[in-house]
């Protein structure tokens, strides 16, 4: 594993300027390089009416030994059908996440000063910047976005964390009596990106232990995958934009990792999936996270679940912000289709790998729609999508 007291390295992306402080300026027309091609444009073409929303699960209702497994059997018609959901009633508490949302909020308004001490170095791609950008004249998403691996410990670029600046060390503190005596807690950014990742974490494995019964997959192979799994997070800020029809925020992509969960921090809309070859606008339900497959859940189910191609748009009003956490198997482990899923009637669709090469390969290249997981396949296979339930 390439991994050092500077934690994993899974690759590099060309530095490029702050899009935030782009947009601080009074400009009428974008500089060239973040306009779209005609055809890559954020044209959304589909009929409201006879497109239903995207799918919601209850996890309460998931975990709810009910014998005829309808929220189960609606999980796994969600993965098969769309590749995203919304859950509700997931249990992460209310107070974290508004602390989080603010804090987060806060880190965005940091000066730019302070920024660059966080930016992105040359040879990684950790810090603030873009992802995926391989050469100079590439367009670029009208966006800013932060990432770090936060999960296992080991894997972390340990200068990273100690370079928060102190704006983000300022100490809140929280008094509590117990038994007449005053407790103080600190709770610091850190602190709070650290619990929110672990209530992430701690989603991500429930919500894949419900998958393995959906698929007919053995749990403990599930499990076995993803404890101690891998887990980055990337912080999204979409400024206003003031040609928002020729710019996109987020270029169309479907995501590598295993899970994806999607906090959106404010009530500005923007994602959008490809549903039966059209764009169509997600709307976030309140308190709900948004869920979606990676290519690594895809990989594992042998096809039957689908990672789904999204793209996020902007507009010239208002700034959007979100947080997508990502879940992974192990960076050490072999990827390939569950071997409990494997018979003389189902073969592997997919090639075998290790993650790490996966990871790799997969950042060293632009984004492209599927195109990546497309070359995991193995040619002259024919997947079985009816799946088992």
């Amino acid at each position: 594993m390439d991994s050092t007291p500077e934690g994993v390295n899974l690759g590099k992306s060309l530095l490029v300027p702050s899009v935030q402080e782009l947009a601080r300026q009074p400009i009428t027309n974008i500089p060239p390089r973040y306009i779209r091609a005609d055809d890559d444009r954020p044209i959304v073409v589909f009929d409201g009416a006879s497109t239903p929303p995207v799918p919601v699960i209850d996890l309460q209702r998931l975990l709810h030994e009910d014998p005829m497994n309808f929220e189960l059997e609606k999980l796994h018609s969600a993965c098969k059908e769309w590749g995203f959901f919304q859950i509700v009633n997931h249990g992460v508490n209310a107070f974290l996440l508004e602390k989080f949302k603010t804090e987060i909020g806060d880190f965005f308004k940091l000066p730019y000063e302070e920024k660059k001490k966080l930016w992105q170095q040359p040879d990684n791609l950790q810090g603030f910047g873009q992802l995926f950008v391989v050469s100079e004249e590439q367009k670029l998403d009208w966006s800013d976005m932060f990432y770090i691996t936060i999960l296992p410990i080991n894997l972390r670029r340990n200068s990273l964390f100690e370079a928060l600046p102190p704006q983000l060390r300022r100490t809140e503190l929280y008094i509590t009596v117990v038994m007449s005596s005053m407790l103080i807690f600190t709770i610091c950014c850190r602190e709070t990106l650290e619990a929110y990742s672990l209530e992430a974490k701690n989603l991500a494995m429930t919500i894949l232990t419900q998958m393995a019964k959906a698929l007919g997959m053995k749990t403990e192979e599930m499990t076995q995958l993803f404890n101690d799994g891998m887990q980055s997070m990337r912080m999204n800020y979409y400024p206003p934009c003031p040609e928002p029809d020729i710019a996109i925020g987020l270029t169309p992509h479907s995501d590598a990792c295993a899970l994806t969960i999607l906090y959106q921090l404010n009530n500005t809309e923007g994602l959008q999936i490809r549903k039966d070859g059209k764009w169509v606008p997600v709307k976030p339900l309140e308190a709900a996270f948004l869920v979606n497959i990676g290519g690594i859940m895809e990989i594992i189910s042998n096809g039957v679940y689908k990672s789904i191609e999204h793209r996020a748009i902007v507009n010239s009003a208002k700034e959007r912000l979100s947080v997508a956490t990502f879940y992974s198997s192990k960076l050490d482990s072999q990827l390939g289709p569950a071997s409990s899923l494997i018979s003389p009637q189902n073969p592997p669709v997919f090639q075998r790998t290790t993650v790490e090469l996966y990871y790799k390969e997969y950042f060293a290249r632009k984004l492209n729609g599927k195109s990546f997981l497309d070359l995991m396949k193995i040619k002259n296979v024919k997947c079985d999508s009816s799946g088992s339930f």
